[in-house]
């Protein structure tokens, strides 16, 4: 059964070697990045709708992510800007990964992004729209921030990309989302409302910083399947180069979102084939396309001169 098992994840991951390129960054030149995505399908018409950040090479370290850029798409590969924000008529200084979700009760589209505030990095979140078009900038309002100190001992100071999904076994939307201490780590959140509002669903991190992820371990994705969860994390080794962006992809799996198991505790389950200085493949977002029996695969990937670029790759179900 092991062996089995170490057959299919060897298939998928030579299947997600081979890409298309969604979205470059705005200049081909080193720190350029066009990344983290995030992809929601419409229930009605089947349409992709596609949401990732832009990153310059200007800023200093931190500051870099300067908009938001939303594409539709009637196949999953051809996409075309519809929306954008951008941080400067938001009056933010920065932007991360966002996170796009349809509501399967309302049918609207729901966004979430992350941004530095005077208390730390946070999420926020936009009015519910019937189409990603009409997202609206104006209508951007906090919904999970950390808690002021009340001591000097360590605490979350920070969260932010956050994975968002609604879970109809539980009818409970759930958030994964990075909380950062002193290194990133994998937090926990679920939300009654509809994402107004979060209360932690666990008090400690959901995986350990062990293994080859010993520096960051984040969450990317989290993927039904007919039993229980695929759970994608990322993360990096303290011994790598530049660990704080050099990130690589591992899964886990969950039966109740509760207990989770890190299926590939020794290595990476994929890194980049196009490495420069950077290995990076992460901000992962898996969506199942049932009726060509496929996952597509969105995702950040470095390249030879140290741009990054969205990228989707595929693997076969059955």
């Amino acid at each position: 059964m092991i062996e089995n098992f170490k057959t299919e994840l060897n298939r998928i991951k030579s299947e997600l070697n081979n890409f298309v390129t969604i979205v470059k960054p705005d200049f081909d030149k080193p720190d350029w990045w066009a990344g983290a995505p995030s992809v929601s399908r419409s229930l009605e018409d089947k349409k992709f709708y596609l949401s990732c950040r832009m990153r310059e090479a200007e800023s200093r370290r931190g500051r870099c992510g300067y908009e938001i850029r939303i594409f539709e798409s009637n196949d999953g590969i051809n996409f075309n800007l519809i929306n954008k924000i951008n941080r400067v008529e938001v009056k933010l200084p920065v932007f991360e990964r966002p996170c796009l979700v349809q509501d399967p009760n309302s049918k609207k589209f729901k966004f979430f992004g992350c941004s530095e505030f005077i208390e730390g990095w946070g999420v926020w979140k936009l009015d519910d729209v019937t189409n990603p078009q009409s997202f609206d900038s104006s209508t951007l309002h906090r919904v999970l921030v950390p808690e002021l100190p009340t001591n000097d001992f360590v605490r979350v100071v920070g969260y932010k990309d956050p994975f968002i999904f609604y879970n109809e076994n539980n009818k409970i939307w759930h958030m994964f989302v990075i909380g950062f201490d002193r290194v990133e780590r994998t937090y926990h959140f679920i939300s009654s409302d509809g994402g107004e509002s979060w209360q932690k669903f666990k008090t400690q991190p959901i995986l350990e910083n062990v293994g080859w992820h010993n520096f960051f371990t984040r969450p990317a994705c989290v993927l039904p399947l007919e039993i229980g969860f695929l759970f994608i994390y990322e993360g990096s080794n303290v011994f790598w180069r530049d660990p704080v962006y050099n990130i690589a992809t591992g899964i886990a799996f969950t039966m109740d979102l509760i207990n989770f198991y890190d299926l590939t505790p020794n290595e990476p389950f994929i890194t980049s084939p196009t490495p420069g200085n950077y290995i990076t493949w992460r901000y992962s977002h898996w969506i199942n396309v049932s009726e060509n029996n496929e996952v597509y695969v969105y995702y950040e990937s470095a390249c030879h001169n140290d741009t990054n670029e969205v990228r989707l790759s595929k693997f076969k179900t059955t």
